[in-house]
């Protein structure tokens, strides 16, 4: 069953904090990024790497910069509108397209590392928790994978029914002006070139929701190890001392796991707040003053991708924060009165490891918080600002 990973499994399967990444790595695979280990397929494949990025990665940006160039006084403003705002979006794309691929060893490194956590996972309740976390997993790509192609389609359509290409991409080969058949041809082009953008947009903005995700799962599974520990009346000292020490290695193998995906992160999301503001501006114009029924609707659904390309995953680190507070107070809230000397100092130890918590920087500068992400976003109210205060829109409606 093709959606049967979205529901969560029953206990009497056996499931791994890996399979909440399989939506997320086939849509990979399908796109080009994780090519065959051996044989002839890992040749043919990589020739549709090098295609899918060539007309995804490079060709769709410059196409925009081209069509600029050669064709600019043809653009309505609403067309120039929806045009710009994804054309933006599509070098920001591009560019963590990049810096994903180029480090997708970090990715696929730390998905590995849960393997040794799940080991630890061997009570009904610690089974049930990832269980749950690899449907939500899925599920959350598969709200996206809806969201985005669902924007694909709307600006297909919508252009193609108002008599234009949905981007009007630079194309040396048709041009879209004569006749209605070239313009089905090249509009059906550019919609297949963008769907393998949007599928590569996704996978830039849904990595960050299940990785952290996953974390989030495996920091309150670390929370209840720690509260138990001795309440066991029937384990020896040397029993408790080694299920601490477990509780430490576990807590290493996190922040490894962290180590391992903040470059990433770091990257792209930097990527994201820098353009999230302009992009939110643009698209908003274009929704108050350019737009009809449904080219508003295409519209709307673009803003929507927009917004959820960032703010989800600042609202999980806040909780992440949150999270680390919640073990430190676990470890000082455990049945550590009366225990030995050695269980103490490690104790304490590891009180003062967790009392640093996890954060996420984007590009070193930015915490990657809610706050944060409201402070960039907010850059798009300046620029309706700017262009209600010079009456930008009525210009460009009366020309």
């Amino acid at each position: 069953m093709l959606f049967r990973l979205i529901k969560q499994a029953p206990l009497t399967e056996k499931v791994a904090s890996q399979d909440g990444f399989i939506y997320l790595y086939r849509a990979m695979k399908f796109i080009g990024w994780i090519p065959p280990k051996e044989g002839l397929l890992r040749y043919v494949y990589f020739c549709w790497t090098l295609m899918t990025f060539g007309l995804c990665t490079f060709y769709m940006p410059l196409g925009f910069l081209g069509s600029y160039i050669t064709q600019i006084e043809l653009f309505s403003p609403g067309e120039f509108l929806t045009s710009l705002q994804v054309c933006i979006n599509a070098y920001g794309c591009s560019t963590k397209v990049i810096i994903i691929y180029s480090q997708l060893w970090r990715l696929i490194k730390a998905r590995e590392l849960l393997d040794k956590l799940d080991v630890r996972c061997t009570s009904l309740e610690e089974r049930e928790k990832i269980h749950s976390v690899v449907a939500r997993c899925n599920h959350v790509f598969f709200i996206f994978t809806i969201i985005y192609c669902s924007y694909g389609v709307s600006t297909y359509l919508s252009s193609v029914l108002s008599g234009h290409p949905p981007y009007q991409l630079y194309n040396p080969f048709l041009d879209w002006h004569d006749g209605t058949l070239n313009m089905w041809i090249v509009s059906t082009l550019e919609y297949l070139i963008m769907a393998g953008a949007v599928l590569k947009d996704q996978l830039s903005d849904t990595y960050t929701l299940v990785y952290g995700l996953t974390l989030r799962t495996h920091l309150e599974l670390l929370n209840g190890r720690i509260s138990k520990l001795r309440t066991n009346p029937e384990m020896t000292e040397d029993e408790n001392y080694e299920e601490l020490v477990n509780c430490v290695l576990d807590h290493k193998l996190i922040l490894e796991y962290c180590a391992l995906i903040r470059p990433v992160i770091s990257g792209t999301i930097f990527i994201q707040f820098l353009l999230i503001g302009v992009v939110l501006g643009i698209a908003l114009i274009n929704l108050l003053f350019f737009s009809d029924v449904w080219t508003g609707l295409a519209c709307t659904v673009f803003i929507v991708a927009i917004l959820l390309q960032t703010f989800p995953f600042c609202y999980i680190c806040n909780l992440v924060v949150d999270d680390c507070e919640a073990l430190a107070h676990a470890i000082f809230q455990s049945n550590w009165v009366g225990s030995g000397s050695r269980y103490q100092s490690t104790l304490f130890y590891f009180l003062h490891n967790v009392q640093q918590p996890i954060v996420f920087i984007a590009g070193g500068i930015l915490p990657i918080t809610v706050s944060s992400n409201i402070s960039v976003a907010k850059l798009a109210f300046t620029v309706i600002t700017i262009v209600k205060e010079m009456n930008i829109a009525d210009r460009f409606k009366t020309e």
